[in-house]
């Protein structure tokens, strides 16, 4: 018997590779009618014009048209547009590229993957528009509002080694940020805790229990009333590093969400303002190729 053949692959377009959904039973009348109840932030008239592009398709490949009675189906793909996205105005610099591994120097604002209202404007639509490599997959995440390094895989038999290394803490991890000093704070320090979803939307907090957060602080330089930290993070809840310089009086300068949440700004971003939080450098042995790597972003903070 032969090979079965491969599953039939999505093609990325504009460096965006598509999303997918399954379709359940239901009482749907058409594939346009699904597609508008399940996504309501996308109305009825653009699912119809995505589907006459042919920008839903089925796992085989074939478009799904908007008026065809609905059916289920285990899984389709749809790729996302949007009308009118901001342009992010800085750039990303490649650091590092081989076969396996792609270091990119990421700024402040840009997010890493596709979501909300920014798809071409990401690290990851940018850099496979830039290099070519629709496979690119990131090994690990930062917030849109921190700057620096952000690790990606090239190829997908070697995506798990490497995402594994975060996972199992393999990774040596610094950042830097500046912050108020405080004279009454004995650094080095280590700062352990549970950091839990807070009722208020985006904010972790701390809460009793076994700690699940734990992050290293040392002091760099001091300049009048801010000085400059170095933070390792021994484990990667989210925020970490911006929760616990929160909860330790020393909130990280330009953080918008702590240790106060501010309205979004939306398209009416204040980029004269960035978070002074930098992901500066990792260290790690590579699994797939022995090697010692180091890596440092060129960025830098500014009191």
């Amino acid at each position: 018997m032969g090979r079965p053949l491969p599953a039939w692959q999505p093609p990325v377009i504009a460096g965006v590779s598509p999303s997918s959904v399954a379709l359940p039973p239901g009482p749907w009348r058409t594939m346009a009618e699904f597609f508008a109840q399940r996504f309501p932030a996308v109305d009825h008239t653009d699912w119809v014009a995505r589907m006459q592009r042919g920008e839903v398709l089925d796992a085989q490949g074939n478009p799904l048209q908007p008026h065809e009675p609905y059916r289920p189906l285990p899984r389709v793909f749809y790729y996302r547009t949007l009308a009118s996205e901001p342009r992010i105005p800085f750039e990303i610099e490649v650091l590092y590229q081989d076969a396996h591994l792609v270091v990119a120097d990421k700024p402040h604002f840009l997010p890493v993957t596709p979501s909300g209202r920014y798809v071409q404007e990401t690290l990851l639509v940018r850099l496979k528009r830039l290099l070519g490599i629709d496979t690119l997959t990131p090994m690990h995440r930062i917030d849109r509002d921190t700057a620096g390094l952000v690790l990606f895989t090239v190829q997908p038999s070697h995506r798990n080694l490497y995402q594994t290394l975060f996972r199992d803490r393999s990774v040596e991890k610094r950042y830097e940020a500046i912050a108020p000093f405080r004279d009454d704070l004995v650094l080095p320090c280590v700062h352990r805790s549970r950091l839990i979803e807070s009722k208020a939307f985006m904010q972790m907090t701390e809460a009793q229990g076994e700690p699940n957060a734990e992050t290293r602080i040392a002091l760099l330089e001091r300049r009048d009333d801010l000085a400059r930290y170095a933070l390792e993070p021994v484990t990667g809840q989210k925020h970490q590093l911006r929760a616990h310089m929160a909860v330790l009086g020393i909130p990280i300068v330009n953080d918008r969400i702590y240790p106060h949440l501010y309205p979004d700004e939306g398209a009416n971003q204040d980029y004269t303002q960035p978070l002074q939080l930098l992901a500066k450098s990792v260290r790690f042995t590579d699994p797939v190729t022995g090697e010692a790597h180091i890596f440092e972003s060129r960025r830098t903070l500014s009191f």
